[in-house]
């Protein structure tokens, strides 16, 4: 049979197909993929390596990293309120002075969310979810018997809790009314089960309490429409009379955040640019007809954040310098203030005057400590300070955190121009500091935050540290268009259609790494989780050929899928930011850029992180990149969480996944190989 002419072509033909089966494999099935599970069966792990236990050691130290944050005063005002933990998750704890022990109160299965103390009372009021879902409830804490109430319903989603001033009422935002909107409710919390309904929410916006008024009549109420548009309402409770305040110009929109009332009774303060510049501090009358008065206007940069002590006397905010926080202080009398300038350079937030008004509680955060509780002494005179006193004294694993990398603020070139120049895009660097142990050029890891509608401000980060000491590795976090914090043009340079200009900043980034003789532009991976997520994926369909690896946490993949599948109440503000899918153009647009439909072009390695509860990006938008992925014979690696929603919030789990990112990276940015492909189970 070999011997005729068609025997010998259909021979050539199967040794051709031969050939090809050699140099393509199908791809595997689902269950031969190596899976393990760890942390009780909570953690499943599938194409992960085992970790090995040296690795596992190594990296204890810095997983030992503990920090601690502001929550609120004791109502004598001669202690703190704190969140940090000692086991796996954040607890409530009490401090009594400098440096003394923090005593634990709360002892949850889950982290608590918002802790507010009752004025003029000692309970806590207390958010709280189950496994990361987001569907926080309200509970009341008494610290005096170490018991704890529930408030709301079990199944609404319940937040942002606001005490009247004599402590009676509980004004929150809620969707029991129907599931997905986001209404303003009231409570007396010893009848909670006759909570009312103050304000119901139009479509495609929210309602928040933001302060009563001494007299306990008025309600300042926020409403939020888009990053570019909210607004100030008055509610007369007797009345139930609704005025806008600040905001809601349909020719000029503006972003406004209400703060507080004066405690005078003539007016509020609230954070605004409806000036079209930096985010300021202002203050409004009351009466109608009265334009705002601008308290900060000589300051160029955005006021993030206000606090005003108890007796209205005293004020002090926090501007964002290009990421770093400078704190300030106010005399709402004459309208002077000065900027506290013994301050280490971080990220200040959490601010909260004692109630004597004599000091002011802040968290605060560098690039060589985590995030600890600091008390400010002040002045005789309102606008005055004396010294900066720290209350508590996170742990570093042992580390020497003189060695710990000092990050470097810097401006690269993109490929667009603002106005005649070349635009620049903000980023921070942070070298390996020991060139001893580290010569030659480093390898990099871009780390891209969330959002998009935020920041990378440098506070201290476990994880950065970690890749520098333990790979050698520069990290390098651009704030691309579309993050906060510069100026309303930049903050809209990603909308709509321009969505795949943020990926070409990473683009530049590449650009710039490539001629950096410190840097190896043939050895960069990226990282990010949510938003940054996307962008990991979108540079990995149009950059694979400059990238190494990539790390995904919690990432859109499909723009389509994921306002279809994101809550009901937040669907509306991701489509203003990201566009409409039910708008046939749009969807046709979304679902052109979106890395799933362009997983052909993927060609590095991924590891994918997802919680299971999560209810801003599902599941299943990780789980079809993945899988993708594996239909093409891809390498991804995927770790799933089942008790956590966006991002991990429990310890025992944020190790294992921090442990195989080492790994992942270790053996497909460094090329240090992967060791092996099974799996243990605990």
């Amino acid at each position: 049979l070999l011997a005729t002419p068609l025997a010998a072509l259909l021979a050539a033909l199967l040794a051709v197909l031969l050939g090809l089966q050699l140099a393509w494999a199908p791809p595997a099935a689902a269950n031969d993929i190596p899976e393990w599970t760890a942390n009780r069966g909570q953690l499943v792990l599938q194409g992960v390596p085992e970790i090995p236990a040296a690795l596992v050691e190594r990296l204890k130290q810095y997983q030992n990293v503990r920090s601690a944050a502001f929550l609120d005063w004791t109502r004598n005002g001669k202690g703190l309120y704190i969140s940090t933990n000692f086991g796996d998750i954040d607890q409530v704890h009490r401090v009594d002075s400098p440096g003394g022990s923090r005593r634990q109160l709360t002892w949850y299965p889950e982290p608590v969310g918002q802790v507010l103390r009752q004025l003029n009372g000692d309970v806590l009021a207390i958010t709280m979810d189950e496994g990361g879902g987001e569907r926080d409830q309200i509970f009341l804490f008494d610290p005096r018997t170490a018991t704890t109430r529930k408030l709301s319903d079990g199944d609404s989603r319940d937040r942002l809790l606001r005490w009247s001033r004599d402590g009676r009422w509980l004004a929150f935002q809620s969707t029991r009314r129907n599931g997905s909107s986001n209404d303003l409710w009231i409570m007396d919390p010893e009848r909670p089960a006759e909570a009312r309904l103050l304000l119901e929410a139009p479509p495609g916006t929210w309602y928040g309490p933001a302060d009563f008024s001494d007299d306990g009549r008025y309600l300042l109420v926020q409403q939020f429409l888009s990053v570019f548009d909210s607004r100030i309402h008055l509610l007369d409770l007797r009345q139930q009379a609704l005025r806008l305040v600040a905001g809601g110009d349909p020719q000029n929109p503006s972003a406004n955040r209400a703060v507080s009332f004066d405690r005078r009774g003539d007016g509020f303060y609230f954070i605004t640019n409806v000036r079209g510049r930096a985010a300021e501090l202002a203050w409004q009358a009351l009466e109608p007809g009265t334009p705002a008065q601008s308290l900060t206007a000589r300051i160029g940069w955005d006021v993030t954040d206000f606090t005003l002590s108890q007796d209205g006397k005293r004020g002090a905010f926090v501007v964002n310098e290009d990421g770093a926080s400078r704190l300030y202080l106010l005399n709402t009398r004459s309208r002077g203030y000065s900027r506290v300038e013994d301050l280490p350079l971080g990220v200040v937030s959490g601010l909260q005057f004692s109630p004597d008004g004599r000091q002011l509680a802040l968290t605060l955060s560098t690039s060589h400590t985590p995030s600890d509780v600091y008390v400010l002494q002040l002045g005789r005179r309102p606008e005055s300070s004396r010294n900066l006193v720290r209350w508590t004294f996170s742990e570093v694993g042992g580390l020497d955190a003189s060695q710990f990398a000092e990050p470097e603020l810097l401006h690269y070139p993109t490929f667009d121009l603002r106005g005649e120049k070349q635009r620049m895009v903000p980023a921070f660097i942070y070298r390996p500091p020991d060139k001893k142990r580290w010569p030659g050029p480093r390898p990099v890891i871009i780390h891209v935050h969330g959002g998009p509608e935020a920041q990378y401000q440098p506070a201290f980060s476990k994880n950065t540290q970690m890749w520098v000491a333990e790979l050698g590795a520069a990290v390098i976090a651009p704030n691309i268009r579309g993050s906060t914090g510069y100026d309303l043009e930049y903050l809209a340079l990603d909308n709509d259609y321009r969505r795949e200009d943020a990926v070409r900043d990473i683009g530049a980034l590449l650009d710039w790494i490539a001629g950096q003789p410190d840097l190896d532009a043939d050895r960069v991976a990226i990282y990010g989780a949510s938003y940054g997520g996307y962008i990991v994926l979108a540079s990995a369909v149009h950059y694979s050929d400059r990238l190494r690896a990539g790390v995904d946490v919690v990432g859109i993949s499909n723009f389509v899928s994921f306002l279809e599948n994101t809550e009901d109440y937040r669907r509306a503000f991701r489509r203003y930011e990201y566009g409409d899918e039910r708008d046939p153009e749009m969807r046709a647009f979304l679902e052109r850029i979106s890395p799933l439909n362009n997983v052909e072009r993927i060609g590095i390695p991924l590891l994918v992180v997802q919680g299971r509860n999560d209810p801003r990006v599902p599941a299943s938008e990780s789980e079809q990149i993945v899988q993708a992925l594996r239909d093409r014979g891809r390498p991804v690696w995927y770790i799933e969480a089942l008790n956590e929603g966006h991002g991990y919030d429990r310890k025992e789990n944020r190790n294992i996944y921090e442990q195989a990112a080492i790994l992942f990276l270790r053996q497909y940015l460094l090329g240090e190989g992967g060791g092996s492909e099974s799996g243990g189970s605990e």
